[in-house]
């Protein structure tokens, strides 16, 4: 049977009274409780499958700090997250499954995670830690869903879905842009070492949701060399070689908790946020990075405390993201009081080895139109068609033979679990929200062109540059005055706003003439200078699929006065002399007054 969503507070006060994973979760606990609560590092990489590490049986990599959290530590065996990135995170942050926080998709706002969401840094800066997210968000890029804006006091990375450049790039720190020098996980493992050495004295929640190996296949000589020498394809070289970078900087991370005689204090999580990003060893599994099948969804997950997690545990049970938040917060002796549904379990009791009892439960997935069911021995697959494939995983864990028609009662049962559990789910607004403006908190806001909606949809006369704007897209082929791009925007408080676009502009498009319209306000702007600069040479190991990055020029178009209320911003063409209007790459709005 399916396990009914219990709120924070019914979940605090059921592990009070012995009634989730086992009788006393306190037991083990209570006397290092009576002291200062231990430190939490999260560990989250992007796009590493399950067979990214070297203890998982794959030969060509070499993963030793990884290898050695689930040695000194507890390794999950069947630890499932949600199909893609996004997806992923929101349950990891919420213990909700993605689609209650209304995230929907990867990219156009259909990422973003809505504001009431209580996440773990909420969670824990309320208990007194410390919490800094120190790489790739991509839950919501504008404040009150920025990372600021849901708990963490310190943000170091990018909100994007992906990021375009992996060496000597361009990253946020609490909503200012700063250059960086360096390769992007070494950058983003000096500034969670720097938080972790400026909160030695108090208790802290580090989150690094690191973005690699996630293209594009951007990585030193030293690790890409040493891949390639094996005779590895340049894509499987690329991947294993920054998975051993990423060890490296978390055994970095690892040293700074030792030298700061922290090691001992401070639970440590690995895991990672779908299955691998190419055709790659993945244990045989079926599947891969999108899928619902196993090997799109089954990761790697180890957790450390030392002289708390006996070193060598093993958890055989199905375990998953949304089970993190309330597991760390039993174990940290942390209550909330938010009154939204957990959906994960506590599973703290595995890991002090106070339990050996499996939980009766299904986990479920969507993605894609298509949908899953795990309940023990057994998945069931549902296809965009509504049909559904039915596997024993105990003698078939390859997913080689279909046995919907032997056991057609196991298949009506887990049938009607999804479709109960979907619609359970998504019987909320699924829309995505609009882009705040006018907080004072973060005053300016950057409305990239992927997160348009272009009118018309066919986008006929205009497009994206990819086919589905992904992250660092922008708006382009505008070859129609009818068309236009435009934003759903929330005005949270009145004032003077100072309008600016980021553009390129080919000599002959020169002198297009615009408009942007919104509140019941238009203010013109018109392009009076070429610029069209080539990308910004990137040093890809594999031909990328990803926008290239260039120098987008600024333009001032003017300021308008609005009052708070739901509306649009939308950018409209008024004439070209050229081909195109020009290419857009953004619309900032910034308050003044």
């Amino acid at each position: 049977m399916t396990n009914l969503p219990l709120s924070r507070r019914q979940f605090i006060a059921s592990t009070a009274l012995g009634a989730a994973v086992c009788s006393s979760p306190w037991s083990a606990l209570s006397a290092h409780h009576e002291g200062r609560k231990p430190n939490v590092l999260l560990v989250i990489t992007d796009d590493q499958g399950w067979g990214d590490v070297r203890s998982h049986g794959n030969p060509q990599i070499d993963t030793p700090t990884m290898d050695s959290l689930a040695a000194d530590g507890a390794r999950f065996e069947r630890f499932y997250v949600s199909p893609v990135c996004a997806p992923t995170r929101a349950s990891l942050l919420t213990g909700r499954y993605h689609i209650r926080t209304g995230v929907t998709g990867v990219t156009r706002n259909l990422e973003t995670m809505d504001a009431e969401e209580t996440t773990f840094a909420e969670v824990f800066r309320e208990a007194g830690y410390a919490t800094g997210c120190f790489g790739k968000w991509h839950n919501g890029a504008h404040y009150p869903q920025h990372p600021n804006g849901q708990g963490f006091e310190q943000f170091f990375g990018f909100c994007a879905g992906h990021w375009n450049n992996y060496f000597d790039t361009t990253l946020e720190r609490n909503g200012k842009f700063e250059k960086t020098k360096g390769f992007i996980s070494d950058v983003i493992t000096d500034e969670a070492i720097r938080f972790i050495g400026t909160n030695k004295d108090k208790p802290f929640f580090c989150y690094v949701p690191y973005n690699a190996p996630h293209s594009p296949w951007q990585v030193p000589d030293k690790y890409f060399n040493k891949y390639k020498a094996k005779g590895l394809d340049d894509t499987t070289a690329c991947a294993y070689a920054m998975c051993e970078n990423l060890d490296d900087n978390i055994k970095r991370m690892l040293d700074s908790l030792e030298q700061n005689n922290l090691s001992d204090n401070t639970i440590v999580i690995f895991m990672t946020d779908n299955g691998p990003n190419s055709d790659r060893y993945n244990g045989g599994m079926r599947g891969r990075k999108g899928s619902v099948d196993e090997g799109g969804v089954r990761v790697p997950c180890f957790v450390r405390w030392p002289g708390k997690i006996k070193p060598g545990t093993k958890i055989p049970y199905q375990s998953a993201h949304i089970d993190m938040l309330p597991t760390l917060m039993n174990l940290c002796g942390i209550e909330s009081t938010d009154p939204k549904p957990i959906d994960g379990s506590d599973v703290s009791n595995w890991l002090t080895g106070e339990s050996n009892q499996a939980i009766d439960r299904m986990l479920f997935h969507t993605w894609g139109g298509r949908g899953s069911v795990r309940h023990d021995r057994w998945l069931a697959i549902c296809e965009r068609n509504g049909s559904f494939r039915l596997y024993d995983m105990k003698s078939d864990p390859q997913q080689k033979q279909d046995v919907a028609e032997q056991y057609p009662d196991k298949l009506k049962q887990y049938q009607e679990a999804y479709q109960k559990w979907y619609q359970e789910v998504s019987n909320r607004d699924l829309e995505s929200d609009p882009i705040s403006i006018g907080y004072h908190e973060m005053d300016e806001v950057v409305m990239p062109g992927h997160e348009a909606l272009l009118s018309p949809p066919s986008k006929e006369g205009i497009s994206y540059l990819g086919s589905n704007g992904w992250a660092n897209d922008y708006v382009t082929n505008w070859t129609s005055l009818e068309a236009y791009p435009f934003w759903d925007v929330e005005v949270v408080s009145a004032g003077e706003y100072e309008i600016s676009i980021q553009y390129i502009c080919s000599k002959s498009n020169v002198g297009s003439e615009f408009q942007v319209e919104i509140g019941g306000q238009a203010i013109t702007g018109k392009i009076t200078k070429t610029h069209n600069p080539p990308h910004i040479p990137s040093p890809d190991r594999v031909m990328r699929k990803e926008v290239f990055e260039k120098v987008w020029q600024p333009l001032k178009v003017g300021v308008v006065d609005l009052e708070p209320g739901r509306t649009k911003l939308a950018v409209k063409a008024l004439s070209k002399p050229g081909a195109q209007v020009m290419d857009l790459k953004a619309v900032v709005v910034k308050k003044i007054k």
